[in-house]
């Protein structure tokens, strides 16, 4: 969670970085855009050599960069050192992305570690929205300092950081590559074959495979709208209602509540229809999809608590949307997949704070929600399609073990 969580905890100082580097308000939110496009890029290239050269060493060796580049973040002097150094400590943030599920499926096996599994699906929605409640107290506390917010991440990460050196290794693989002694026969050519496979096996099945690509856009647009609400909801909370900082940083507590409701309701449906199914041997990965839906009140605490159903529809979508296509394709497969849809989503999550605020000064505030809306209109037959034709593109598919 904690990669995560570094990638919005800028977004209260975007006033205080404009204002440093004297650039643009829109140009302000690039060290969250470069962050998130190496929390994109970072997996396709750490995943593989986690499998040549161990998870300890992975984990060990990336967060040590990670603090660098945070620690250059901290003390950069223009504004392009501070987007270079945003960029790579995405970049080598995101290994506990690319390597967590693995990680946990070494130590509790494959179907085992429900706990574990569901913070480690939880981290990337839980660490954005904390990360702009923390920021906006880190800057009340240190009068402004927008350099305070990298360096929180640095206190944060350290102790993470000695964990990562002190961890046994988890791969089964590994130590018994060590025990034979095939642990040194490294090669380049090894390694760029799981590097290119790592890359053309996600990229093969999102322009091949319909689930992976209607799925992969569905889930990224939701993802998105995470990080559009956050700009939009700041802007009209300071705007219309006259909130500070901190003020708005707690409004997002509605949205958290929401992502645990998602997983009370998650848990429910799945007992109630899943569990069943499977035991009277009829369950199928269709039984996976449902939604939810959300809308905006005409007040401060209506809209506030707007973001208790918005959470829950993210939240729960996104659950749905793992477990459907572990369901559909299988373990192995399904890891490129959500690779696939990984990638997809947070570039989306990236680009999209870019444009929000100008959206909601030019259009208006119900105008610009509405905006959103629509654009989501494509989205919402996805669904009910695969309900009636995900059996016949299971059978077709290659990919399905």
């Amino acid at each position: 969670m904690n990669s995560t969580f570094s990638t919005s905890i800028t977004v209260p100082a975007t006033n205080q970085i404009a204002q440093h580097f004297s650039v643009s308000r829109t140009e302000s939110i690039l060290p969250l855009t470069l962050y998130t496009l190496g929390l994109a890029i970072g997996p396709v290239f750490i995943a593989p050599f986690s499998e040549v050269f161990g998870r300890k060493y992975i984990y060990a060796g990336t967060s040590t960069l990670l603090l660098a580049f945070l620690g250059g973040s901290a003390a950069a002097q223009t504004f392009s050192a501070l987007l270079v150094c945003r960029f790579l400590a995405g970049l080598f943030g995101s290994a506990g992305i690319a390597v967590g599920a693995g990680t946990i499926a070494d130590i509790w096996g494959l179907g085992g570690g429900a706990g574990a599994s569901l913070l480690f699906i939880l981290g990337p929605f839980l660490g954005p929205t904390l990360g702009p409640l923390a920021g906006a107290y880190v800057l009340a506390d240190r009068g402004g300092d927008w350099r305070w917010t990298q360096y929180v991440l640095i206190i944060l990460g350290a102790p993470l950081w000695v964990a990562t050196l002190s961890m046994k290794e988890t791969s089964k693989a590994w130590i018994l590559r060590k025990e034979s002694g095939d642990h040194q026969n490294i090669t380049f050519s090894r390694i760029a074959a799981l590097a290119k496979g790592a890359v053309m096996r996600p990229t093969k099945m999102l322009f091949t495979e319909i689930i992976v690509s209607s799925l992969a856009v569905y889930s990224a647009f939701a993802y998105a709208m995470i990080f559009s609400y956050f700009a939009s909801s700041s802007y009209i909370l300071q705007r219309l209602y006259k909130f500070n900082l901190e003020e708005v940083g707690l409004s997002f507590i509605s949205v958290i509540i929401g992502y645990f409701l998602a997983v009370i309701l998650f848990a429910f449906f799945d007992a109630k229809f899943r569990m069943p199914a499977i035991r009277a041997g009829t369950a199928t990965p269709e039984l996976r999809l449902y939604a939810w839906e959300a809308h905006e009140g005409g007040n401060w605490a209506a809209f506030v608590a707007a973001g208790i159903p918005f959470g829950i529809g993210a939240f729960s979508l996104f659950l749905s949307i793992i477990t459907y296509m572990v369901d559909f394709y299988g373990v192995k497969a399904a890891a490129s997949a959500l690779a696939a849809n990984g990638i997809i989503r947070y570039i989306l999550g990236a680009v999209f704070p870019l444009f929000t605020i100008q959206m909601y000064e030019n259009l208006g505030v119900h105008w610009a929600g509405s905006l959103f809306a629509f654009f989501s209109l494509p989205l919402l037959p996805i669904p009910w399609l695969l309900l009636r034709y995900g059996p016949a593109l299971r059978n077709r598919s290659k990919f399905v073990s």
